[in-house]
Parts: C-alpha cells; sequence; structure tokens
C-alpha cells in the first residue's frame, strides 16, 4: 500500500490529481474481478458439498465470514485514521489560507479604486487563485486517498483469495 501520511502537500497531486482516482478505480476494478473469481469457486463449492459439508469445505465456509468481518473493520479504521489526518491539515491550510486572502485584499484595498490595477497587484491576484486552485486539487487528492485506504483491506484480501483459490481448484482438478 501507498503511503498516504502527507499527500496534501505533495507536488504530484498538484500536476494531476486526477492520477489518484485513476489508481483508485484500477484497483475497485481489481478487487470486484477477484471478488467475482471468489463469489463464483465458492457458490459452486457450496453447491457442490450439499447440505452436509466436509470438514475442509466447512473452514472455507467459516473462513468467508470472518475475513469480510476483518477486512470491513480495518477498512473502517484505516479511513478513521486517515480521515482525523486529512482533518488537521485541511484546518491548518484553510487558516494560512484565510490569513494570506486578508493580507493580500487589504493590500488590494488600500490602492485607489479609481487608478488602474498596478501590475504587481495582478501578479498578487494570480498567484493567490493559483495557490487556491493547486490546494483544491491536492484536497481532491487526499479524497480519492482516503478512499484507497480504505479500499486496501478489501482489495487484498479479495485478491489473495482469488489466486489461493485458483491454485485450490487447480490442485483439485488434479487430484480428479
Amino acid at each position: 500500500m501507498k503511503s498516504n501520511t502527507n499527500r496534501l502537500t505533495q507536488a504530484s497531486t498538484t500536476e494531476n490529481p486526477y492520477t489518484v482516482w485513476g489508481d483508485l478505480a484500477t484497483q475497485t476494478r481489481e478487487m470486484m474481478t477477484a471478488s467475482a473469481q471468489v463469489i463464483t469457486h465458492r457458490s459452486v463449492r457450496m453447491a457442490m458439498a450439499g447440505p452436509v459439508p466436509n470438514q475442509r469445505d466447512q473452514e472455507e465456509f467459516s473462513l468467508m465470514g470472518q475475513e469480510k468481518m476483518d477486512a470491513l473493520s480495518e477498512s473502517a479504521h484505516a479511513m478513521t485514521i486517515r480521515m482525523l489526518g486529512l482533518h488537521q491539515q485541511v484546518a491548518k491550510l484553510a487558516i494560512q489560507e484565510l490569513l494570506n486572502g486578508t493580507k493580500e485584499l487589504i493590500a488590494f484595498a488600500t490602492g485607489t479604486f479609481f487608478k488602474p490595477i498596478p501590475i504587481e497587484k495582478n501578479k498578487l491576484i494570480d498567484r493567490h487563485m493559483k495557490q487556491s486552485s493547486n490546494l483544491l486539487s491536492q484536497l481532491n487528492a487526499s479524497i480519492a486517498e482516503v478512499a484507497q485506504t480504505g479500499l486496501y483491506p478489501l482489495h487484498s484480501r479479495a485478491t489473495a483469495n482469488a489466486i489461493r483459490l485458483a491454485k485450490l481448484e487447480t490442485v483439485e482438478q488434479k487430484l480428479d
């Protein structure tokens, strides 16, 4: 899993924040594909086991429920921790932007309204608008990373199960 500790301040999210959303979509697709394989395998296994499954089937079926509970619990915990960190970062950035914006607004307002706006003030406004836009892009990417953080436990278990059950199916076919 990628480190999500301080992504809000990294430049890469400013350059292309939608990369994070693309990564999230890719991980979601992988998880859904793996889940479909696992569901198919386990459904067939349940049907084949009949009303009295053997010990190995019983263990696999009880593992299903436990894995889901563990993954959902881990996912909720990870997202909560990430949201708390994001909350602090957003509050800090909001205060900084408020102070910077107030300072720049005062600098802009001290000029005479009837005179043309000097080039320096235009640059000041332009810089402030770019900074605000970059911060929104970073926030957008950070929100996607919260979702990635929550998806990770589900994704890792689903893909691991798909691989494990595919190998098990191959072994069982060789035994038959």
